[in-house]
């Protein structure tokens, strides 16, 4: 099945049928700027602000898998690594840091560490500190846990 093309002239994928057989994201970024697109053309671009924030209204709800599911991801360390997925979640990574949305009673992000410690956010932002830790591939941030209110 086709999904859309490249266009050469305008250096572009044009995407003509959006319902590919799994939901996908693409994003690009670096110190300056960022910007995530999903196959259904929601996304988010920032320019200069310094702290990674998620949307509670960026994905539709059937985007989240149906069933647990297997994610595979490469980290920081350039490892292959797996996460089990749960129902109601979708993943995919941020600075080759796993990203995972999940359906919950109250929006808020819990960021866990190489060491095994975590912090906690009431909001959908995370501090600088953090964001910057992620920014730079330091091997602190091991995984972000985005919990939307359903």
């Amino acid at each position: 099945m086709k999904y859309g093309y490249f266009d050469d002239e305008n250096r572009e994928y044009v995407i003509t049928n959006p319902k590919t057989p799994y939901p996908w994201i693409n994003y690009l970024g670096n110190e300056d700027f960022f910007s995530l697109t999903s196959n259904t053309g929601g996304g988010y671009t920032f320019y200069k602000d310094g702290k990674i924030a998620f949307s509670s209204g960026f994905y539709n709800k059937a985007e989240f898998l149906a069933e647990p599911a297997i994610f595979n991801y490469v980290d920081v360390h350039f490892s292959h690594q797996k996460i089990a997925l749960e129902k109601d979640s979708i993943c995919f990574t941020y600075c080759q840091v796993s990203v995972i949305y999940k359906m919950a009673a109250n929006n808020g992000v819990e960021v866990l560490f190489n060491n095994k410690s975590s912090k906690s956010f009431k909001t959908l932002e995370l501090d600088r500190e953090t964001s910057n830790q992620v920014f730079e591939r330091s091997e602190e941030v091991v995984q972000i846990i985005d919990s939307l209110r359903k």
